[in-house]
């Protein structure tokens, strides 16, 4: 029997283009896959079935704490695969004492130094980050190239409307990839006097706080298990590049991605239900502004309601 560590600790987004690759290495025979985590993300992975343990990354600085560094050495790991990519990953993945550790080249690296850990670095010709870390799979031993994406089926949380509805998360983890708030007002009232829809806010507690009460725009506050239900759940998916859009990729529902300083062909929603809209004047950037992204405020809420009478 193998034993994989897949290093993957977050975010959202990220955790979701993995899930392909690490489907891949499980279906290969005498396998066995236990993926660390940190913890607010568990829930994208337990009940999926998409690994045979879930271990969870807590810190002390940047290293693991002690607990975690105890957990990863009972299990004598052969081959850890590091499909983070940061230098603090690769100490995961030293910390370990796996016999072999993979990982991407320098150049295919965000901290390149990472590299300095691997025993195997791969390279990919991939665009999308998800066919990379396919090619990163094929490199520990996955025998095929399974397009799967396993997720657990979520529950019912908050409040969500009877009938049928839209889904929208607002929010992005730079505020240079997130849509104005006033296009979204826009965009509610917009569909509802055309689609007789509502549009549901999927939020954090925090988030509903600071949005407040707004005329057509439906709040859902849940854990990432509700999002997981209301998704499901959804008409249509509306949003930006962030964990929900992806999410809504994986699961295969129909929607519209809003995308601006960050290229679709490498971190695009991984699924043809889904319309990408990109205004020809963004370009394409990783830096973490806070600020709305000028791309991003060249794209109206006429386009977006036309581009998704297209996918419903």
């Amino acid at each position: 029997m193998k034993r994989v560590l897949v290093i993957r600790l977050g975010a959202m987004g990220d955790i979701l283009h993995a899930l392909p690759a690490v489907a891949s290495l499980r279906a290969s025979a005498h396998v066995r896959i236990a993926w660390i985590v940190k913890p607010q993300f568990r829930e994208l992975l337990d009940g999926s079935g998409i690994a045979d343990e879930i271990l969870e990354f807590r810190r002390r600085g940047i290293q693991p704490s002690l607990a975690t560094l105890r957990n990863l050495r009972q299990h004598l790991f052969d081959c850890a695969v590091d499909f983070q990519g940061l230098i603090q990953s690769a100490l995961i993945a030293r910390l370990s004492r796996a016999h072999r550790i993979i990982g991407f080249e320098r150049a295919l690296l965000r901290e390149p130094l990472a590299a300095l850990f691997y025993h195997d670095r791969v390279h990919s010709p991939a665009a999308h980050v998800v066919d990379r870390y396919l090619d990163l799979a094929a490199a520990a031993g996955a025998a095929g190239r399974l397009i799967e994406f396993p997720l657990p089926p979520g529950r019912e949380e908050g409040s969500l409307p009877r009938d049928r509805f839209l889904l929208a998360s607002p929010f992005a983890g730079w505020g240079s990839k997130q849509w104005p708030l006033e296009y979204w007002l826009a965009l509610a009232e917009l569909i509802y006097a055309e689609l007789q829809l509502p549009l549901v806010f999927n939020v954090s507690p925090a988030q509903a706080e600071s949005l407040g009460v707004h005329r057509n725009i439906h709040l859902h506050v849940s854990s990432i298990s509700g999002l997981i239900h209301a998704t499901r759940r959804a008409a249509a998916v509306i949003g930006v590049d962030s964990g929900p859009m992806h999410l809504a990729a994986a699961l295969n529902r129909p929607g519209v991605a809003i995308y601006g300083p960050t290229d679709p062909q490498r971190n695009g929603p991984y699924s043809d239900r889904i319309r990408v809209l990109r205004d020809p004047s963004a370009c394409t950037s990783y830096a973490r502004a806070s600020q709305s992204d000028p791309s991003m405020r060249a794209i109206s809420p006429r386009q977006v309601l036309d581009a998704l009478r297209e996918v419903l």
